[in-house]
C-alpha cells in the first residue's frame, strides 16, 4: 500500500512561484500538482520549473476547489499564522510538517496538501473544509514565507514517506459521517448558536484521527443505534 501526496495550489498569482513549486516537487520525488484558477502559465513558469517542466505541463488545472481535492482521503491545509481562528472562538490545532509525517507514516491513500493564495491565504469557508492544518515554524520578525519556499520545506519534511498498511477512509464516507453527526446534533436539540462550532470541532477531531473505513462505518453504526434508541426515524439507506 502507498501514500500519494497531491500538491494543490489555490489561485496562485505568480507564474514564477508555480514553476518553482514544480521544481521543488521534483526535487523531493512528488509528481501530482493541481492548480485551482491559476494565472497564465507562460515562459517564466517554464523557466523557473527548469528540469521539472514535465510536472508543470502535467499539472491538473481546475476552476473548482472541490474538483481539485476530489478522491482525496485527507485534506490538509497550510498556514503561516499560528494563532489562526475560524469563526468566533474556534482555535485550530496546528501541526508542523514533521509532526504530520509521524501521523501519516502508518496510513495509505491520497492526501491533498493545499496551499493558499500568495496575497491572502484561505477564506474562512475554505478553512472549514480541511481535516487538518499544518504550519512551517518561522521567525516572528518575518513569519510569512514565499509560496514555493513553503512547499519545498513541507515536501522535504515529508520526503521518503512511503505509507503503511492502514488505509485512510474514503473522503466521501467521511463527509457522510460528518453530515450524520450534524443530523444527530439537530435531533438532540443541540443549541443552535453552538451547532456550527461544534460540528467543525468534531470534524477537526475525526480528521486528525486518521480514521480507517471500518472505523467510519463503526461510528456511523453507533450513531444509528443512538437514533433508534431515541425513537428517531432512520433513513432507508442507513437501516
Amino acid at each position: 500500500m502507498s501514500l500519494e501526496i497531491r500538491v494543490v495550489l489555490v489561485e496562485p498569482i505568480y507564474q514564477g512561484n508555480i514553476g518553482s513549486v514544480a521544481r521543488a516537487m521534483k526535487n523531493f520525488g512528488y509528481t501530482t500538482l493541481v492548480l485551482v484558477n491559476p494565472c497564465k502559465l507562460e515562459g517564466e513558469a517554464r523557466a523557473m520549473a527548469s528540469h521539472a517542466r514535465d510536472i508543470l505541463e502535467g499539472a491538473w488545472i481546475t476552476s473548482s476547489f472541490d474538483d481539485a481535492v476530489k478522491g482525496s482521503n485527507l485534506l490538509i491545509g497550510t498556514t503561516g499564522v499560528s494563532s489562526l481562528k475560524v469563526g468566533e472562538h474556534i482555535r485550530l490545532p496546528l501541526y508542523t510538517s514533521r509532526e504530520l509525517k509521524e501521523k501519516l507514516k502508518e496510513y495509505s491513500g491520497t492526501v491533498s496538501i493545499i496551499f493558499g493564495r500568495e496575497n491572502n491565504g484561505f477564506r474562512n469557508d475554505e478553512l472549514k473544509n480541511f481535516d487538518m492544518l499544518i504550519t512551517v515554524p518561522t521567525s516572528e520578525r518575518y513569519p510569512i514565507m514565499n509560496l514555493s519556499h513553503a512547499v519545498a520545506v513541507v515536501l522535504y519534511e515529508l520526503s521518503e514517506l512511503g505509507g503503511g498498511n492502514n488505509p485512510l477512509a474514503d473522503g466521501f464516507d467521511l463527509q457522510l459521517l460528518y453530515e450524520h453527526l450534524e443530523e444527530l446534533l439537530e435531533k438532540i436539540d443541540y443549541p443552535l448558536h453552538k451547532k456550527d462550532k461544534t460540528s467543525l470541532m468534531l470534524r477537526r477531531i475525526l480528521g486528525r484521527a486518521g480514521l480507517t473505513p471500518r472505523e467510519v462505518q463503526t461510528l456511523r453504526g453507533i450513531i444509528r443505534k443512538i437514533e433508534r434508541k431515541m425513537g428517531c426515524p432512520i433513513k432507508e439507506s442507513e437501516s
